[in-house]
């Protein structure tokens, strides 16, 4: 083995062999580096020399390795390359060692960065926004066809709305505003009595807009119904007339008016009641401005401006003319102006038959029974009075209540078999009919009922 180290070339990358530097040293590489402590500590560590290590070939010294360096202080220790060494011969010398990262550094970039990005991210932002805008569209229902059924709100007030007008009066005391809906081809549109009284000009204003002055035809206080008339305008939408006797209680309607001047207003509700006595004016204290109407009762609301509009049925058939409101007490703190859900209207047939005597002589005739009530009656019932104006009988001679044997003092407790409590109501149930009409009245008799048969006459309303 120690022959073969000898003579064969070790490989350059093989680790340092365990043993004594010198007995596995092969020709031409030098003794081992000392240690660097002194030369008493290089002496020690030499080696012996073996014979082997003595019959080798002594090489010459390279200077490079062996000698000291030509400056080197006197004394100063041989250092010698040794190959099998730990560390390097050579000192490389780096400069000064950097120092590590300081933690304000890391904050203070940190920072930067969160800034640098903050700014960067919003300013896209706000590009992105701005782009976004011109392209935002929100989801939305795609466009139908507009019809409605037209026994439904929306298909009744499309049906009517065209025949329904806005007035506004100008008058002596002021000015106010009612509405009306037209009744025929000739321009005559119905309207209330209250709404046109006293006027000294009333305009007509349209469902399109287009607005024309109107005249009087003819008004009845009695009824609380007027028509007045416009001239030269083309493509008038009369509305149908329907029957009030086919009305229901729970019937639905649609009223439409110009509530406080809010045009073409349209609300529903049903009907609350039929034959409902209403009595409305008297403000000018001698009776002659009193309204007497068997009433439909809706609770479709119904305001000031409402009154003269329609009410309609739901085939968008005129049943009633909207006339009056019932509000809250006016000595309760709390009254409500406005509607409060009883709304009343003139049925249709009494507002018919009205509207046509109107437009044909100016005048509407009442039906009467050709008696004088006594108003002040407190008990059930209407009391016939016993003297009539100017001292005159109560039972008018030849009348309609003499010939069915009426006499004063009589008290009439039913008309057609429906009981009335006073004197308004029986000359609203009266007022429902026609002249000529027959009627079946109830009528007690110191203490004894017995059943007449009068046929109204008639008499020049107001």
């Amino acid at each position: 083995m120690a022959d073969r180290q000898q003579t064969d070339p070790a490989p350059q990358w093989w680790s340092r062999p365990e043993g004594t530097a010198e007995g596995g040293r092969r020709e031409g590489v030098p003794a081992p580096r000392p240690e660097t402590g002194g030369e008493d500590h290089v002496q020690d560590a030499a080696p012996t020399p073996t014979p082997a290590a003595a019959a080798a070939p002594t090489l010459d010294k390279d200077p490079d390795l062996s000698d000291p360096a030509p400056d080197a202080p006197a004394g100063a220790p041989v250092v010698r390359y040794d190959p099998w060494g730990t560390e390097p011969l050579q000192v490389v010398d780096r400069g000064r060692t950097p120092r590590g990262i300081r933690l304000w550094q890391v904050v203070a970039l940190s920072l930067g960065t969160a800034l640098l990005a903050g700014g960067i991210g919003g300013y896209v932002g706000v590009l992105a926004e701005r782009q976004s805008n011109t392209r935002l569209e929100l989801p939305q229902a795609a466009a139908v066809d507009g019809g409605r059924a037209p026994d439904s709100v929306a298909g009744i007030a499309a049906t009517a709305l065209p025949g329904v007008v806005t007035l506004h009066v100008r008058g002596a005391k002021g000015g106010g505003t009612g509405t009306g809906f037209v009744l025929d081809q000739q321009g005559h549109i119905l309207t209330n009595s209250h709404v046109v009284a006293d006027s000294q000009e009333i305009t007509v204003t349209f469902s399109t807009g287009e607005s024309v002055t109107a005249t009087l035809v003819g008004r009845d206080s009695g009824y609380d119904l007027a028509v007045v008339k416009v001239e030269g305008v083309r493509g008038l939408r009369p509305l149908s007339l329907g029957n009030s006797e086919n009305v229901k209680v729970g019937d639905p309607v649609v009223a439409i008016g110009a509530p406080f001047d809010l045009s073409n207003t349209v609300t529903a509700g049903i009907i609350s009641a039929t034959g409902r006595p209403v009595t409305a004016g008297g403000d000018k204290g001698d009776g002659s401005d009193i309204s007497y109407v068997d009433a439909l009762q809706t609770d479709a609301p119904i305001n000031p401006g409402n009154s003269g509009g329609p009410l309609l049925d739901a085939k968008a058939h005129v049943v009633g003319i909207n006339s009056a409101i019932r509000g809250a007490d006016k000595d309760d703190p709390t009254r409500q102006g406005g509607s409060i859900g009883l709304g009343f209207a003139i049925p249709v047939n009494q507002g018919k038959r009205v509207a046509e005597e109107l437009i044909r002589t100016g005048r509407a005739t009442h039906p009467v029974i050709g008696v004088t009530l006594d108003m002040d009656y407190t008990g059930d019932g209407a009391r016939v009075g016993d003297k009539g104006e100017d001292g005159k009988p109560s039972v008018v001679a030849g009348g309609p209540g003499a010939v069915a044997g009426i006499r004063a003092g009589d008290v009439i407790t039913k008309v057609d078999g429906r009981r009335v409590r006073g004197g308004d109501e029986l000359i609203i149930k009266i007022r429902a009919h026609r002249p000529g009409d027959p009627l079946t009245l109830t009528v007690l008799r110191q203490g004894r009922e017995s059943t007449l048969r009068v046929v109204l006459g008639s008499a020049n309303g107001s």
